[in-house]
């Protein structure tokens, strides 16, 4: 709450808690007591609470960041955007001075304008009860401050204390509205009276500008010595009333009396002061501050000139407008066209001629025209204009008034070369920057067919599903496959960006196959994908396209020989940075960035060798195309197709410092314009996508072991099997079930296994590394994550590693006390932990975590049901939003046999496994051996 003072930077800023706790300590704060009122059983009841106080000054930046950081009580949060709005009045310099009760020397915020007035009121409007809830001293029944009123004077307390600096006395010639202590300044009172009764009045100014030797010269274009030598200029001081939009007058009138009484009583104080103002933003308004009546004053040719530009946009900021003759046309535009020189393709239904995007091999031509008003300027008349060398000219039976600096730098440039890239931002941002300088751009021929097509997606005809695909494409998923298919068809780079779940590689399996149709686009494609998700890659390629070659392209093993056309090549990003020279050497028919989020970072070596390999198209795929800045984005686009954002540094300065510190509202939609056409995003809670997904979707993950775990894995394998065909019926069941828990662990992580005290945790899984990848995608969508596994062990390291890489996360096991694991519960469904791992047995029943969209099963469970329980504590009444149940499997190994059999045999399953792992104890010697026999390659 804020509580006035008097004078008003005496005030307060009391911060208290509604449930009547002492506040937390603050640096500067006097622990003090404060009535308020709050609702009781009868209405309303005063109590007294304990508040940390915080004069007006020490006050601001924690209020600011109150309202910044977007978190904090709604009453700290209104009063951030208070402290926000006066500082804003501060900086523009609406400063009043006056007395305070007791004549003491005190600022108000002021004068205000109208619309200033309006977006106080609107702000008072929202101010909640919590931030006025100190009662007006002797009110009975009590009575609370009015909002407006309490806003104004917090705005006053601000603009009160922030000028009262060791530099202020050198402004003020004293300590008077300088120094903190109050100063008692009886003998000003009637000028404070004045000053004070326009608190919400007072003045504005605006210049006009008056040119006299306008004549009717001669025909065409005039030069400097003739017709426009006798032309001069000066700014007339007008004064508008601010309570009165319709009332203006000279500045001369008004010293005059001739405005009466219209204008206030304070009228000539008031412009005096907001001259001040604009003389200080503007030097050559200076001497009207020292004249008997500020009327006019005359501008020389190089103050025209610089009122032009930077003058009027310095005036502008001190609240002055300027206004030319309305006889003088003054705006000179620059426009370009982009396209092709020469000969231009037909225009038709089919696609322009655009072979070589990614490539940039050919050039395009900008033609610049320059016009004044509506009229085209000749190159003849431009130059002329230029040598003229003055703001005001005759062209065309009109005077001019032009920068004459804006000429000369239009007549420099020189129509130039361009890649088709450049082009074609250009043409859909609709300008380019030359010198620092926005211009327009027009593009022609098959740039703007391009243009249009890109506009419009929807508008192409539909691509039909691949018979090749054993599938049936979601509508989502199908449209998505068409703009995929438009894209890579001009040879375009582009990225999807679909949330995790809704299906981007089947669609990208889709593409491959179409692309497989057309000898102009038919090729191998590679993709570049994660360790932890090559496994998943080729299952999916094999189920949805049976019979298409797949290989993986990693390992020491690895090799291109035979590489048939419509070949899948899979392979790692490590793999490739190793081998980019060699993978460089295939032609491609398409490249894929799975998760390409891992070239985000262009600088590193992993970005440069991807950029180094070619192909007829580029995709990337990623469910978090932004992660922290936008500069992520630039990098994921600049490698699909590259310069269509510019370099790093141009894209930084035109686009991301503005939309992420919100200085050009504009630039968020250039931006946009610029980018739609190349990404592709949905969301699970876009209309239209959401319906289409089933209510539960679940997907298996195939991961390879580590050379670690492989070599842990066979050698326990070798041992217990020679172990287990010796050993009696009893001893052999014990030793089946040993071997398999044993397995399982070391398909975890090799430290659980070997019960390492002090393990080393990242690098050693192939599941660590899917979940990571996993919970960066989750994480950046704001979801909720439950991680189950059956061994307490495993989720203590889980516990560590997540707690060493940032991720706020806690553990449920059976060990929990009743009230932490309610206590947990409401944590998560509050959404201050996201990642919750969970015990399968302490927690695979009982509860209710509903705010989850993730559920992954970090290790299988022998029992479908047990698994399905678990799933449960998400997928049930209350939930709201589509759950993704993940399931992660090491491949090759015992987990990938067993997640077989659930598959494919579930009846067999449920009756097999129905009792968890005593059935496998009833194996044969060669049964075990082919149920455990490590397969495949590993990293």
């Amino acid at each position: 709450m804020f509580l006035p003072g008097n004078p008003a930077r005496t005030g307060s800023v009391a911060f208290w808690r509604p449930d009547g706790a002492a506040p937390a300590a603050l640096p500067s704060a006097t622990v003090t007591s404060v009535t308020v009122v709050v609702p009781g059983d009868d209405g309303i009841e005063s109590r007294s609470v304990p508040a940390a106080s915080l004069p007006v000054r020490a006050a601001l930046p924690v209020l600011t960041r109150a309202r910044t950081g977007g978190h904090g009580h709604r009453s700290a949060r209104f009063w951030g955007a208070a402290a926000l709005h006066a500082l804003h009045l501060v900086a523009r310099g609406l400063l009043l001075p006056g007395l305070a009760p007791g004549d003491h020397d005190a600022w108000r915020a002021g004068p205000l304008r109208a619309e200033d007035l309006e977006a106080v009121r609107r702000l008072a409007a929202a101010m909640p009860p919590e931030a006025h809830a100190v009662p007006l001293p002797g009110t009975e029944p009590l009575r609370l401050p009015d909002p407006e009123q309490l806003l104004r004077a917090f705005l006053d307390a601000v603009a009160d204390t922030l000028p009262r600096s060791p530099a202020a006395a050198l402004v003020t010639d004293g300590p008077a509205y300088a120094s903190a202590d109050p100063v008692h300044l009886p003998e000003q009172r009637g000028w404070a009276a004045e000053v004070a009764a326009g608190h919400d009045a007072g003045v504005r100014l605006s210049l006009r500008i008056e040119a006299d030797g306008l004549t009717d010269g001669a025909h065409g274009l005039m030069d400097a010595a003739a017709g426009d030598a006798g032309v001069t200029f000066r700014a007339v001081l007008q004064v508008h009333s601010v309570s009165d939009a319709a009332l203006v007058a000279d500045a001369a009138d008004v010293w005059a009396g001739a405005g009466g009484d219209a204008f206030g009583p304070r009228a000539t104080m008031d412009v005096l002061l907001a001259l001040r103002r604009a003389a200080q933003a503007w030097a050559p308004l200076k001497p009207l501050l020292s004249a008997t009546v500020p009327d006019a004053v005359a501008l020389a040719d190089d103050e025209v000139t610089e009122l032009l530009g930077a003058g009027t946009r310095a005036l502008a900021a001190a609240g002055v407008d300027v206004h030319w003759p309305k006889g003088l046309t003054r705006e000179m535009t620059t426009r370009a066209e982009v396209g092709p020189s020469g000969e231009e393709p037909a225009s038709g239904e089919g696609s322009p001629a655009v072979p070589s995007f990614l490539s940039a091999d050919a050039l395009l031509t900008f033609s610049w025209s320059f016009a004044l008003g509506d009229r085209r300027l000749s190159r003849e008349e431009l130059d002329r204009l230029a040598e003229a060398n003055r703001p005001v000219v005759r062209l065309r039976d009109q005077w001019i008034l032009v920068d004459p600096r804006e000429v000369r730098l239009a007549r420099s440039r020189q129509d130039r070369k361009v890649t088709p890239v450049d082009a074609l931002g250009a043409a859909l941002t609709g300008w380019t920057e030359v010198d620092g300088r926005r211009i327009e751009v027009r593009p022609t021929g098959w740039v703007a067919a391009l243009r249009e097509r890109l506009a419009d997606p929807e508008a192409q005809r539909p691509v039909d599903q691949p018979a090749a695909l054993a599938a049936t494409l979601r509508d989502y998923q199908r449209r998505g496959l068409n703009w995929l298919a438009g894209m890579t068809s001009l040879g375009l780079g582009c990225c999807l960006a679909d949330d995790m779940g809704l299906g981007k590689t089947i669609t990208l399996i889709a593409l491959h196959l179409h692309r497989q149709a057309d000898a102009e686009s038919a090729g191998p494609t590679l993709v570049v994908c994660p360790t932890s998700l090559m496994g998943n890659w080729q299952r999916e390629i094999e189920r949805f396209a049976p019979g298409t070659p797949v290989r993986r392209f990693h390992g020491p093993r690895r090799g291109l020989d035979g590489l048939a056309a419509g070949e899948f090549v899979l392979t790692t990003y490590g793999t490739m940075r190793l081998d980019a020279p060699r993978l460089g050497e295939v032609p491609w028919g398409m490249l894929v960035a799975d998760e390409a989020q891992h070239v985000k970072n262009p600088h590193s070596s992993t970005a440069r060798e991807l950029r180094s390999i070619g192909a007829r198209a580029r995709v990337a795929l990623t469910g978090t195309p932004v992660e922290n800045n936008l500069s992520e984005l630039w990098a994921i686009l600049d490698w699909a197709t590259p310069g269509l954002l510019g370099g790093l540094g141009t894209f930084r300065r035109r686009y991301a410092d503005a939309v992420e510190g919100g200085q050009d509202p504009g630039a968020a939609d250039r931006l946009a314009r610029l980018v739609r056409p190349f990404l592709l995003r949905r969301r699970k809670s876009d209309p239209g996508i959401a319906p289409e997904l089933p209510p539960k979707t679940e997907t298996d993950h195939a991961v390879s072991l580590t050379q670690e775990q492989a070599g842990l894995y066979e050698a326990v394998v070798r041992e217990a099997l020679a172990e287990i065909s010796g050993a009696g019926s009893m001893a052999r069941r014990g030793l089946i079930v040993k071997l398999l828990t044993g397995l399982k662990q070391i398909c975890n992580h090799p430290a659980q296994y070997l019960k390492e005290e002090r393990p080393v945790i990242a690098g050693r899984s192939g599941k660590l590394e899917l979940l990571d990848e996993l919970l960066d995608t989750m994480l950046a969508e704001r979801a909720g994550v439950l991680v189950f596994t059956q061994y307490v062990r495993m989720a203590r390291l889980l516990e560590r590693h997540l707690a060493a890489r940032g991720t706020p996360c806690q553990f449920l096991h059976g060990g929990t006390p009743v009230a932490e694991r309610e206590a947990m519960v409401r944590r998560f469904q509050d959404g201050e932990v996201p990642v919750f791992l969970l015990s399968l047995k302490a927690a695979g029943t009982g509860l209710n975590l509903t705010r989850a969209e993730h559920v992954v099963h970090y290790d299988r469970w022998w029992n479908p049901a047990v698994e399905a329980q678990a799933t449960d504590r998400a997928y049930r009444i209350g939930q709201t939003r589509p759950v993704q149940v993940h399931r992660i499997v090491a491949e090759g190994t015992i987990e990938d046999r067993i997640a077989e059999l659930l598959t494919r045999k579930r009846a067999l399953a449920d009756a097999v496994l129905g009792s968890g792992e005593t059935a496998l104890t009833e194996l044969t010697d060669a049964e075990l051996a082919h149920l455990v026999e490590l397969r495949g390659d590993v990293r």
